[in-house]
């Protein structure tokens, strides 16, 4: 049988994603976006959600831990788990 690669191997587009549903930046939430040592998060100004503007993420969390609905998740690349 020949390997199959599994999902787990797989990286997103983006290391970190945001649940428009879940996100609260149109009633004025930055917390990600105020947290984030990079200044990689941003919000969109057509939406009112809070979006990855830049893919160079050191994976340290802050964003995902302080996000008061759990809006934002951190994909870590296996290999660096």
């Amino acid at each position: 049988m020949a390997y199959q690669p599994q999902e787990i191997f797989f990286r997103s587009k983006a290391p970190v994603t945001v649940d428009e549903d879940l996100c609260i930046a149109h009633k004025g939430c930055t917390v990600c976006v105020d947290v984030c040592p990079m200044d990689l998060l941003a919000i969109n100004p057509a939406t009112q959600k809070a979006y990855m503007a830049f893919d160079e993420c050191w994976y340290c969390m802050p964003c995902e831990k302080d996000c008061p609905t759990g809006a934002v998740k951190v994909d870590i690349p296996y290999l660096l788990r």
